[in-house]
């Protein structure tokens, strides 16, 4: 267990520090924020520090943060140190600079941010990915925890002829439609907290749980790095897409500036987005390593779907009960990222269209369009042989092409601040490499070799550099 303890002090500690080191960047400081200057009684609403912290932390983390790492752990024990170095200095960075670069910009979300520091035509881009990104996290997450509730809680058959079936998804729809549609803290606020104490008890949980059975762990030093994954899949950049809420994940951009709109103070910043997502590491971490002893042990093997494997971590450490708790912590987690996802794709499309959302028709009409677009997505994925890896893998490469766009207006935004900028540059080139070489090699994309695949990835990275420098030089404040 030395090289998973390791990893968890690389996370604490270096979130500690690191986060303390990116608000001393930004100078929070005393100016009324958006929330107060704004309040819609909608979407602009004052709340409580802790309640913020737990709808970001409840909004980040989908099933990425469990099934991501159940996947990701695969490569071997490379992932315990890989996932806390990149939570620290990739993700909670990310997550922290966009909602603070949001609460100076009237709570602007991420597009009208990408538009400001990108300019328009990177905007239309960006515009095209991310509601792409947001109608597949509302298919997924109606997916995944309605499949989980099916065969982990109800115990049968989640066949597209099980009628319980859709009325699990039917129940989970109703509810993304109310959680969208309602002020953020008539349903939003009232009910997260209960989920984020069955999320934290989950969690301690198999934390314990992983002590006290003593599950077996891989060392570093003992299996080395290269050539550990029974499929021989590359680690840069297939682990990197495969365990993305956990390290770096574009998807929590749109939250964080979701969440702008309801941060009383610019000072809480640290604890509501950095902190939150090194939380979300720490739930990486866990499931990783419950995920590696259920292995080890012969309970699980490569083949085992990720679904399979959160229900035998749960019942083999947990016993019955409390692995019925577990399981629904894990149910919850899609759930709560699926709402604010189509909220936030309604905020964006009402921001790009000009619409006012204090206008109850207008914010029905929006949503009914969005709506419509999910429920096509989830059919399409459960009637068609394959329809739902089709859509996860997009839904995964998408959710990282996301996170470029982010550091490089993070990294805009701070050279015209006079600010270490290099901080948002390099994590910024090297998911470029991530999802360039990715999508060349992958059959979802061009099928490239890979070879030729790290030759383009590197060219298309050493554009990227140059253009968002370039972007800085150039920008003139609108």
């Amino acid at each position: 267990m030395i090289t998973f303890l390791i990893g968890l002090f690389l996370l604490l500690a270096g979130g500690a520090i690191y986060g303390r080191f990116c608000e001393r960047i930004f100078r929070p400081d005393s100016r009324e924020t958006p929330a107060v200057r704004l309040n819609d009684g909608v979407d602009y609403v004052p709340m409580k520090k802790w309640k913020n912290s737990l709808i970001q932390l409840l909004n980040i983390a989908g099933t990425g943060p469990i099934l991501g790492p159940i996947q990701g752990i695969l490569f071997g024990p490379i992932a315990f140190l890989t996932i806390p170095i990149g939570c620290v200095l990739g993700g909670a960075f990310h997550d922290y600079m966009s909602g603070m670069i949001s609460l100076r910009n009237d709570g602007a979300q991420m597009p009208s941010l990408i538009r400001r520091y990108l300019g328009k035509h990177t905007y239309l881009i960006y515009n095209l990915f991310v509601c792409l990104l947001m109608l597949l996290v509302g298919a997924v997450f109606i997916y995944t925890p309605g499949d989980l509730f099916l065969t982990q809680i109800l115990k049968t058959d989640n066949g597209i002829g099980n009628p319980v079936l859709w009325l699990v998804y039917g129940a989970i729809f109703v509810y993304y439609i109310v959680a969208t549609l309602f002020p953020i803290d008539k349903i939003i606020g009232k009910i997260y907290p209960i989920f984020g104490g069955i999320l934290i008890l989950s969690a301690i949980g198999v934390w314990i749980g992983l002590f006290v059975k003593g599950y077996p762990l891989d060392e570093i030093w003992d299996t080395g790095v290269a050539g550990l994954h029974p499929q021989g899949l590359h680690f840069i950049p297939v682990f990197f897409v495969t365990v993305a809420c956990g390290i770096v994940s574009g998807f929590h951009s749109t939250q964080a500036t979701l969440i702008a709109r309801t941060t009383e103070h610019e000072k809480e910043g640290r604890m509501t987005f950095y902190n939150m997502m090194i939380v979300e590491g720490l739930i990486a971490m866990i499931w990783a390593a419950a995920a590696m002893g259920v292995m080890k042990l012969g309970l699980a093997d490569a083949e085992t779907s990720p679904t399979e494997v959160v229900g035998i971590v749960a019942k083999h450490l947990l016993g019955s009960v409390g692995g019925i708790v577990a399981i629904i912590g894990v149910i919850v987690l899609p759930i709560t990222s699926g709402d604010t996802a189509l909220r936030s794709l309604r905020l964006m499309t009402a921001d790009a269209l000009q619409l006012d959302q204090s206008k109850k028709k207008n914010r029905l009409a929006l949503s009914l369009v969005i709506f419509v677009v999910v429920a096509a997505l989830l059919l399409f994925s459960k009637m068609n042989a394959g329809g739902f890896n089709i859509l996860w893998r997009y839904f995964a490469w998408a959710n990282q092409t996301i996170a470029v766009f982010a550091f490089a207006m993070i990294a805009v935004y701070m050279q015209r601040k006079k600010q270490p900028y290099v901080l948002a540059l390099v994590p910024g080139m090297f998911y470029m490499f991530v999802i360039s070489s990715f999508i060349l090699n992958a059959a979802i994309g061009f099928h490239l070799s890979w070879t030729l695949s790290y030759v383009i990835g590197g060219v298309l990275t050493v554009v990227y550099a140059w253009a968002v420098l370039a972007w800085g030089r150039n920008y003139k404040e609108m």
